[in-house]
């Protein structure tokens, strides 16, 4: 007598004919070596990502885009609405550990050499989305309109208005004028809550087919021992991976909860335009980086402005990380690359030295 489950699953098959994906679950393997672990970084990024939604979509039940109302409707969700603290602090936290998360996989997939051919347009979707992440934290940061997100956009929206050539015009696309107003805030939620949720979807989509359609790479020493005659063991994707994929995913949620529960993210006060700047802002941690750079070179460099020059600088470290994988030749070829291994541990040490030199300064109010 067939179950429940089997009767729904043969209706099901008789109208959409599963048999591929019978044959996809069946077949699909996952390389196993010493650097597998990495391979967990893109699905809890994933699962962050699913997060972000969930708990934003239910904020958004309660939130108002207005200056005159923002702060008062996240006030209302952490002190009226049932469970409105939890899944405001769930939100909040989960978008810094998806950022460091997509941090992580983007140095794993760099450090492993995973970009080579054929996975180059692979690598250009990833570095895509870790830029789209970076727009959320940024836009996402001024909805809740207290002092510190006010005045943190302001210098950041001043910064992206140095930027040569259409410094001006990104000024007042971002603020909706010439000041962060209501209009600034009304375009970020825009921004925030539709054309990145929608840009991303799709950036998404297209980077798991490409991730599918190449399969997960390799590190090259063990490429060049297999075109040598080795054999590279696999464990089977389902149940295997997936299961020690999902068993990550509750540490992460667990990692969030506590967060949630025991450091909250506070509100602070309303944003006051007309208050003096409080001392210590500054952005949050993935743009300290940058933020505390531009504070250290010199007002004027080779008579150019320091500022125009370092973020110049800026532009052209993306645009590089964007073009790694048809600079580096020697890993297309499958052969060591030692130039490019260091250039992404120096990136990696300077954002860590950097960010920490951001939060010491910080805290002696320099």
């Amino acid at each position: 007598m067939p179950t429940t489950q089997q009767r729904l699953l043969t209706w099901l098959d008789e109208r959409l004919d599963l048999s591929e994906l019978r044959h996809f679950i069946a077949e699909k393997g996952v390389p196993v070596h010493a650097h597998k672990v990495w391979y967990y970084l893109g699905g809890i990024t994933l699962f962050l990502f699913g997060l972000q939604v969930g708990t934003g979509i239910l904020l958004l039940l309660y939130y108002r885009p207005s200056a005159a109302e923002a702060y008062e409707s996240v006030q209302f969700i952490v002190t009226q609405v049932e469970f409105g603290w939890l899944i405001r602090n769930l939100h909040a936290w989960s978008a810094n550990l998806l950022i460091a998360m997509a941090f992580a996989h983007l140095f794993s997939v760099f450090l492993l050499k995973a970009y080579r051919k054929p996975r180059e347009l692979t690598w250009l979707s990833g570095v895509l989305l870790l830029f789209l992440m970076l727009a959320f934290g940024f836009s996402g940061y001024l909805l809740p309109w207290n002092e510190l997100s006010f005045f943190a956009t302001k210098v950041g929206t001043v910064i992206a208005g140095s930027v040569p050539l259409v410094g001006t015009f990104l000024l007042r696309l971002l603020r909706g004028g010439d000041e962060v107003t209501g209009a600034t805030l009304s375009r970020f939620y825009g921004l925030h809550v539709a054309i990145l949720p929608a840009a991303t979807t799709l950036l998404i989509t297209a980077h798991l087919l490409l991730v599918q359609r190449q399969g997960m790479s390799v590190p090259p020493g063990i490429e060049r021992r297999m075109r040598a005659g080795g054999r590279l063991r696999q464990m089977p994707f389902f149940p295997n991976y997936l299961l020690r994929d999902v068993m990550l995913w509750y540490v992460a949620l667990g990692i969030l909860a506590a967060l949630a529960a025991f450091s909250p993210w506070e509100l602070g006060k309303k944003a006051d335009p007309f208050a003096p700047v409080p001392a210590g802002i500054r952005p949050e941690w993935y743009f300290l980086a940058m933020f505390q750079t531009l504070k250290v070179i010199p007002g004027h460099v080779f008579g150019m402005e320091g500022e125009v020059l370092g973020i110049a600088g800026f532009g052209l470290a993306a645009l590089w990380l964007v073009l790694v994988p048809f600079l580096d030749r020697r890993a297309s070829r499958g052969e060591p690359s030692p130039a490019f291994t260091a250039a992404g541990i120096l990136a990696l040490t300077y954002l860590v030295a950097f960010t920490v030199f951001g939060y010491v300064a910080a805290l002696r109010g320099q």
